[in-house]
Parts: structure tokens; C-alpha cells; sequence
């Protein structure tokens, strides 16, 4: 089977590509190519056919391109996150919303000039497409009234997965991410980012900026988590999801307080006492908007998983990134 990976150099992208190889493919299907593709070429893993390179696919033809080979599944993670896309409105809508579009009529225009093409499209969608105000707990039935530009931008992005997939064009199915937590490497742009870094650098024995208050809940799931979450979308039966293709995913909700309680379990007072409180009115306003706490009954009756307790969140982070020890 051919595999496209679109976002593939991100830090999700390249831990799918990683899973897709050790797996060997995908729903007892062999991998046999693999296209990588993001703004910055991502690297090819040794001894797979295919290839990897940098495009924008929100620029003119891009997306014809990458869908041009007819892959038979296709990841679309490539986005501008939340703190961006609010922060430069043109941005956000040209990479999160354009090119989502031209992506899509790309695998239409492909399927009418090559009758029967049809490919699983997993689509990356966001927690970010819910408003407030908030139940306690979002059900399946909740709506999508997003607070934010990114929020907007994914909302309208499953719209149209929705309406592809209707008229057949594709086989689509969204996901909606928690916040993903512990992200490894440097901080990126999103609003999101300190759920990570009060646990990541305090792990690596760094310094970290808290910026909300420790009653601030989330919605989280690791990156193990996440990959899990795209390869089970690659690869379930769609019938049941009827014309509702989009899902939130499990999670675990937490407060910044429950999160820096089970870092001191983790790794010790040493480690939370590296954490700084800095309030940011900026990303707290964000934030506020954001839900908290989710029923994702739908998502786990198909078969998706994530953590139960913040302490395997952390557990994970340290097996994956830190080789099992803390600084």
C-alpha cells in the first residue's frame, strides 16, 4: 500500500512514520511507498521506497502533486497552531483552512480523471471546534462553536471531510486531538505549550514558565496516544460513523495542579520546584475558551485509547524521549 504523510517533518508526523515502519504497514496491509511531505522536507527512513520533500500545500498545484500517485491513505496533519493562527489571521486561514480545501479537491479531480480512486483521508482535527459556554462534561451531541481563528479554521476543515466523504469522493474521517502532552523538543507556538514544558524542562532538569493559574483543566493525551489514534482511523471500517466523520478522541482532563502533583510523584520535589509562575493574560484569555472535560463515548466504543492517569502521560514521556530516566 502506498501511505502519504502530509505534515510528516512535525513531531507527530515523524513519530507516525516511525510507527508505519516498525509496523510494516497498515491493517494487514504491506507498506510499500511511503510519500512524506511538509514545509521542510522531512527525513526518509533507510531501506523504504518513496520519497520525501518540502512543499507548502497551500500554494498553486502542491496538493496535485502529492495526491497525484493515487496513495491509498493519507494523513493530513499540516497546520499552523493555535497560537499562530490567532496571532496572524491571513496566515492561519491560507495554511489551516486553503489548504485543507485544495487537498480535497485534489483527491476529487484525481478520482474523475481516474474513476474508482477513493483513499482513506485521516484528518487532524482539534479539540479547539468547541466554544464556550461548557457542560461539565462535552458529550458527542455538544456543538461546535469555536472561540478561536485555529478553532474556526478545523471546524470548517470538518465540514467539508464530511461533505467529501458523502458524495464519495474520499473515505474520510477527522479526529479531534486533546492537547497533546508531553511534547518533546523545543516549545512551538501554541497557546497550549506549558502543559508540556512545566513538565518537559522540569524533567530535563530546566527551568519553566507557568503562565495560568494551577486550576486551569485540560483535556490531554500523550504523543503515543495520538499515533495510536491515526493509525486505528487508518485502518477502521467507516460504515458506522454514518455521515457523522468526525470524533473526539479519549483523553484525560487535569487540572495544572493534578499535573504538577503527579510530575512530584514522578520525579520529586526537585523537579516542580524548576516550575515559575509568570501569569500571561494573553494565553490565560485563550485558554479560558477552551473545553476542560470530555465524554468521547462514540471514539471509545470504536476502539479508541488513551492514558487513564497523568502519571502514564509522564511515564510515557520519560520511556519514549528521556530513555527511562529523569535528570
Amino acid at each position: 500500500m502506498h501511505v502519504l504523510v502530509i505534515g510528516a517533518a512535525g513531531m507527530i508526523g515523524r513519530k507516525l512514520v516511525a510507527r508505519l515502519v516498525a509496523d510494516g504497514g497498515l491493517g494487514g496491509r504491506k507498506l510499500g511507498r511511503l510519500s512524506l511531505v511538509d514545509v521542510v522536507a522531512p527525513e526518509m527512513p533507510t531501506g523504504i521506497e518513496g520519497r520525501a520533500w518540502a512543499a507548502d500545500l497551500s500554494a498553486s498545484g502542491e496538493a496535485a502533486c502529492m495526491v497525484g500517485t493515487r496513495p491509498d491513505v493519507i494523513f493530513h496533519l499540516a497546520a499552523i497552531v493555535s497560537g499562530e493562527a490567532e496571532a496572524d489571521f491571513d496566515k492561519g486561514y491560507r495554511i489551516n483552512l486553503d489548504g485543507t480545501r485544495f487537498l480535497f479537491e485534489a483527491i476529487r479531480q484525481e478520482g474523475l480523471r481516474n474513476p474508482g480512486y477513493a483513499p482513506r483521508v485521516v484528518f487532524t482535527s482539534s479539540i479547539a471546534v468547541f466554544g464556550a459556554p461548557f457542560p461539565e462534561a462535552i458529550g458527542d451531541e455538544f456543538f461546535t462553536t469555536p472561540l478561536t481563528s485555529y478553532g474556526t479554521q478545523k471546524a470548517i476543515g470538518e465540514l467539508l471531510l464530511a461533505d467529501y466523504s458523502r458524495r464519495g469522493f474520499f473515505d474520510g474521517i477527522g479526529i479531534r486531538l486533546p492537547t497533546i502532552c508531553i511534547r518533546p523538543g523545543t516549545p512551538n507556538k501554541a497557546a497550549s505549550g506549558f502543559f508540556s514544558s512545566i513538565l518537559r524542562e522540569p524533567l530535563a532538569g530546566q527551568p519553566a514558565v507557568l503562565p495560568v493559574p494551577d486550576t486551569v483543566m485540560h483535556w490531554h493525551a500523550s504523543p503515543r496516544a495520538a499515533v495510536g489514534f491515526l493509525v486505528h482511523a487508518a485502518t477502521l471500517d467507516t460504515q458506522p460513523l454514518g455521515a457523522r466523520r468526525n470524533l473526539t478522541m479519549p483523553g484525560l482532563a487535569a487540572t495544572v495542579a493534578e499535573q504538577i502533583e503527579a510530575l512530584r510523584r514522578v520525579a520529586g520535589d526537585k523537579a516542580v520546584a524548576l516550575i515559575r509562575r509568570e501569569p500571561d493574560e494573553t494565553v490565560a484569555r485563550i485558554v479560558a475558551g477552551w473545553p476542560r472535560r470530555f465524554e468521547a463515548k462514540r471514539a471509545e466504543a470504536l476502539g479508541f485509547k488513551a492514558e487513564k492517569t497523568f502519571d502514564e502521560i509522564i511515564r510515557a514521556h520519560v520511556e519514549d524521549e528521556l530513555g527511562g530516566r529523569v535528570a
